[in-house]
């Protein structure tokens, strides 16, 4: 890629980490009085709502039939696997807890990105990866697991099925475009989420507060359409594995909108842990 092109694409995958850097405080929000499942299938049918919109009004031509496989591994990936299973975590964890498995997340994408799409980064790149990623189980270990083995578990498989989303769509990014890709997914998802949603639909409305509806809205609008839009485009302009490094930053942004908004204890390893994975970004970027 051309210079300008790589750098655009920083730009443009950091719009996106900011953006995704409140979605699991928005997701604790809507947990705290809404169904996770309720959660997890509503944001997708608010949001394929507005792709389905978009796609129409865009004049955009269906994807290929060669394409159907990777958007519906994407979708499981993005749609489906991580709102699901950290939507599930955030009942027996804290966001602030959550957040720091943000950490293993450029490891995952960057490994789904070379084992499905042939990428190379250099040794050192995988060295400051696994850096990172060790600093984040140990936090885990030391302690998440004292607290909730479940809530933790979770987290990690919603990670791991994010990073396998993640690389799948900046793939097809390539040829389709950031928020097509995001759009289609959304889309074929809608024939299951959108019944899932009634079927979900919370009996009564007035225990629910409107600090959960606005974490619903935020999850649904921004985390589920708008930040994929920067985010795809950004990781089909710099590499899968370059641009993911970039959600190493999103612990530090997390965590500032954990203890500013929902007022939750962030701890001073939190700090130490979210600090050391933001060096090791660094270190990747340049050999990446």
């Amino acid at each position: 890629m051309p210079p300008s092109t790589v750098s655009k694409g920083w730009i443009n995958g950091f719009i996106g980490v900011l953006i995704f850097s409140g979605s699991l405080p928005a997701t604790r929000l809507a947990v705290i009085d809404l169904n996770p499942y309720f959660v997890t299938v509503a944001r997708a049918s608010i949001a394929g709502l507005i792709a389905l919109a978009v796609l129409l009004i865009g004049k955009q031509k269906k994807p290929n039939t060669t394409d159907l496989g990777k958007l519906a591994l994407t979708a499981f990936g993005v749609v489906l696997g991580f709102p699901l299973f950290s939507a599930l975590a955030l009942q027996y964890i804290t966001s602030a807890n959550s957040i720091v498995f943000l950490g293993l997340l450029p490891l995952a994408t960057a490994s789904f990105g070379v084992w499905r799409h042939g990428e190379k980064p250099k040794p050192a790149f995988w060295l400051f990866s696994a850096v990172g990623a060790t600093l984040v189980v140990g936090f885990a270990v030391l302690q998440g697991f004292s607290t909730s083995a479940l809530g933790n578990g979770l987290m990690l498989l919603a990670i791991i099925t994010c990073g396998l989303g993640y690389a799948e769509g900046a793939s097809l990014a390539k040829t389709l475009g950031g928020w097509q890709v995001i759009s289609w997914c959304l889309v074929i998802s809608l024939p299951i989420m959108l019944p899932l949603t009634f079927y979900f639909l919370p009996n009564t409305a007035t225990h629910i507060s409107l600090a959960a509806w606005g974490g619903l809205l935020y999850v649904s609008v921004f985390s589920m359409f708008v930040g994929f839009i920067f985010w795809y485009k950004g990781m089909a302009q710099g590499g899968i594995a370059s641009i993911s490094q970039l959600q190493l930053l999103q612990p530090f942004f997390g965590l500032g909108i954990a203890a500013g908004v929902l007022h939750e204890h962030v701890s001073t390893l939190m700090i130490i842990i979210t600090l050391g994975v933001i060096a090791c970004v660094a270190g990747s970027k340049k050999f990446a």
